[in-house]
């Protein structure tokens, strides 16, 4: 396949991979060894993150995990070999930096990145910057650390960079006049989902910009996934209005029968890691293992059922918006993040 970008969706169509919506991360890393290759993976101790550092460690890799609770990650890793945990918080740059600069001093490549720590449906909380939250942990955060370990990323010769997103995205565009809620009302869904729409352009325009390098970038939607602590903060009104929970505030056996197991969740974390299949592919939003299609209003969502949740809208992989999100992201940041 002619190496192109995915500017506008243009590789945009599933391949097929032969994985789907049951494939689990054992399928996906099924023949691949991993040994002698780094890997970071943020919020690397719970949920689809400690799935994703489990299936990386047992394909031979060193894994380091980035941790804001590092007594909780301590905890949830014990007993996993070749796993570090280093100090970092998303909503604070100086401790980014700081973390940046501890593994540049100790490795000199770096195969993998995984962005995959996020927070969803919150209030309305500002990072010492004035940055609305979900913004600066799910966006903002990801692409300083991605900026400062691009040294790593490029000396790897071939390496991988996944942003964690989702489905969510379909929630909002992003919103370039006020992204932080100073002029808007704040409605936490449109954060969320403005952030989210953020991986994805950020994904398009690495990608663009990285594949000279050997360095790809793909955007992930896990699936609806069970046993997660995402949604930790979220009211539960919030699920119900969405069709997922009854009116006492307890998951629909209807909707729970549906939804994927970590095993499942993190497949396509994994998957986008390490196929051979996206050797010559990048820029891409994947989901159930294998690239998404675009919704061009074709498809029909029904939130009660997590399975019709798919697709990736247009403006989140719109070549414009990509670079414009880029630019705007150094801005903010005041991070130069030159690609070369």
């Amino acid at each position: 396949m002619k190496n192109t970008n995915n500017n506008n969706g243009t590789l945009q169509h599933p391949l097929p991979s032969g994985f789907n919506a049951t494939s689990t991360v054992h399928d996906v890393i099924k023949g691949t060894d991993l040994s002698g290759k780094t890997a970071i993976v943020t919020g690397g101790y719970a949920g689809i993150g400690l799935e994703t550092v489990k299936t990386f460690v047992a394909a031979g890799a060193i894994v380091i995990v980035p941790a804001r609770d590092t007594k909780k990650a301590a905890a949830n890793l014990q007993g996993l070999p070749h796993v570090t945990i280093e100090k970092m918080d998303l909503m604070d740059p100086v401790s980014i930096d700081q973390f940046a600069q501890k593994f540049l001093a100790l490795h000199d490549e770096l195969h993998i990145l995984v962005n995959n720590a996020g927070i969803m449906w919150v209030p309305l909380q500002r990072d010492k910057r004035g940055y609305e939250s979900q913004l600066a942990t799910n966006h903002l955060g990801h692409f300083q650390l991605t900026a400062q370990l691009w040294p790593a990323l490029k000396k790897a010769g071939s390496a991988r960079v996944i942003n964690v997103s989702s489905f969510g995205h379909q929630m909002a565009p992003f919103n370039f006049e006020d992204p932080n809620f100073v002029n808007r009302p704040y409605e936490t869904l449109q954060g969320y989902g403005q952030s989210k729409t953020a991986n994805n352009l950020f994904t398009v325009e690495l990608d663009k910009r990285g594949k000279a390098f050997g360095v790809r970038a793909y955007a992930v939607h896990p699936g609806s996934v069970i046993g997660t602590d995402l949604g930790r903060v979220a009211p539960i009104a919030l699920f119900q209005q969405m069709g997922t929970h009854d009116e006492n505030g307890n998951l629909k056996p209807e909707v729970a029968a549906t939804l994927k197991n970590v095993e499942q969740g993190a497949a396509t974390t994994v998957w986008c890691a390490t196929s051979v299949q996206l050797q010559n592919i990048g820029g891409v939003y994947c989901e159930n293992a294998d690239i998404a299609d675009v919704d061009a209003g074709n498809i029909a969502h029904n939130y009660d059922d997590p399975s019709t949740l798919h697709g990736v809208q247009p403006y989140s992989i719109d070549a414009a918006n990509a670079a414009r999100l880029w630019t705007l992201s150094e801005e903010m940041t005041g991070v130069s993040f030159p690609v070369n």
